[in-house]
């Protein structure tokens, strides 16, 4: 059950559509800034594609987009069944746009212009409900996760984690024990965009090995030939 198992605690994964470039780059920095991971569109009917094939935690969709509007994208995802959270964004800000956006069944509704602490808030906000109560730390072995910080905490030290490292741990110590593939880490934190090679996957698991040692972590990176890799306490 990939779904399920990509539903347990691993880094937010976005979907952004929206047809303005620049805008558009500006909110992937930020977002990515925020310790998101973003896929960009640039037309509803790529919106909705995405979204009835990838794995995704929320969506920020415009509502004035080429080929399909965002209400449409939202309505034909809600139609589907499909709950995930979705803040709308938009230039307009009648009352009658935001009840339309409500009523197709939008979480939250964000109008242009709009500064960068309001847009991550209501992001936080919307996504909330799928994310399960925590003190914001995971555990295992002598190792504490710090995931407002992305720090890696054990007797040995403290040590900030790059991005893809961070996340690479996070999914291992949300699932210990169980094997995650190479493909999984790439859809979830390089996405479905990325022309990256699967080999940057070893290579951070790599420096994640060698970090975790420094700091007497008390646990173990292992890999299952052909399969994966998991995490576990050292015996």
């Amino acid at each position: 059950m990939e779904e399920d198992f990509l539903s347990k605690g691993e880094p937010m994964r976005l979907l952004l559509a929206e047809d303005e470039l620049d805008l558009s780059r500006a909110l992937v920095r930020i977002l990515k800034a925020n310790h998101y991971e973003v896929d960009a569109v640039y037309d509803g009917r790529d919106a909705l594609d995405y979204l009835e094939t990838g794995v995704y935690d929320g969506a920020i969709l415009d509502v004035m987009m080429p080929k399909m509007d965002g209400f449409t994208v939202l309505r034909k995802i809600r139609s589907a069944q499909n709950d995930i959270p979705v803040l709308m964004l938009t230039a307009r800000s009648e009352i009658d746009d935001r009840v339309q956006g409500l009523d197709s069944g939008a979480d939250d509704y964000l109008t242009k212009p709009f500064s960068t602490r309001e847009l991550i808030a209501r992001v936080r906000s919307i996504t909330r409900r799928r994310t399960v109560a925590t003190d914001a730390s995971m555990h295992l072995g002598r190792l504490t996760l710090d995931q407002l910080t992305c720090t890696a905490n054990a007797p040995g030290g403290s040590l900030h984690l790059a991005n893809k490292e961070y996340q690479i741990l996070e999914m291992l110590l949300a699932n210990p024990g169980q094997i995650i593939s190479p493909d999984q880490f790439m859809e979830k934190i390089w996405g479905f965009e990325s022309d990256v090679e699967q080999n940057v996957v070893w290579v951070n698991i790599s420096n994640l090995r060698r970090k975790l040692k420094s700091i007497d972590a008390g646990i173990v990176i292992k890999a299952s030939r052909g399969l994966g890799y998991f995490v576990q306490e050292e015996e």
